[in-house]
């Protein structure tokens, strides 16, 4: 089975004018992705953000659950904080990635709209990549704010189909679109 990582991207993003921008880190997501992660049998969980303040905060958050009374408290939320880790660039993830895989990952974006210029991969094509004993290691990127820029996007291997439900709204939390991603790509 190839390794799957996710990306939590909170730097560079856009804010709902287009600007470029650097979200926070929020607990929530922390937790409920790392749980996601370890669920569905990831590798890793990165959160990617340039501020040191934020890098600090999951550094803090980590070390609470991992070795402080969290650990002791709740040792599930142990074993899924196990998974999570900082970069401040996706670079800097991926060069982690490279590292402990020896090869490079395929690159997989999410987006809650149509992306043009990047090939499409479908969930469950790469689903099948992920479970073949051959398959490339693959860093799955999810963006905050209002999602990652073009110039972040042209250097995808792939991009997934938004998630759609069974209304014109849109706009999951990043945790939800993350467990069900995951869910698509790894579950049984």
């Amino acid at each position: 089975m190839a390794a799957l990582y996710v990306a939590l991207i909170h730097g560079p993003v856009l804010n709902k004018r287009g600007d470029r921008i650097t979200t926070a880190t929020t607990g929530l997501s922390v937790h409920d992705i790392a749980r996601a992660t370890a669920t569905f049998g990831g590798a890793g969980f990165f959160l990617v953000t340039p501020l040191t303040s934020q890098q600090a905060l999951v550094e803090r958050m980590t070390r609470h659950w991992q070795y402080g009374s969290g650990a002791g408290y709740n040792p599930n939320r142990k074993v899924a904080l196990e998974f999570v880790q900082w970069a401040d660039t996706l670079q800097t993830a991926v060069a982690q990635v490279q590292q402990a895989e020896g090869q490079m990952p395929q690159l997989v974006a999410t987006s809650a709209k149509p992306v043009a210029n990047v090939p499409a991969v479908e969930y469950a094509e790469l689903g099948q990549q992920l479970a073949a004993e051959d398959g490339l290691p693959t860093l799955l990127l999810l963006g905050t704010g209002w999602g990652l820029p073009a110039d972040t996007m042209v250097q995808m291997d792939a991009v997934l189909p938004p998630i759609f439900g069974a209304s014109d709204y849109n706009h999951l939390s990043v945790r939800s679109a993350a467990a069900i991603i995951l869910d698509r790509l790894r579950g049984k």
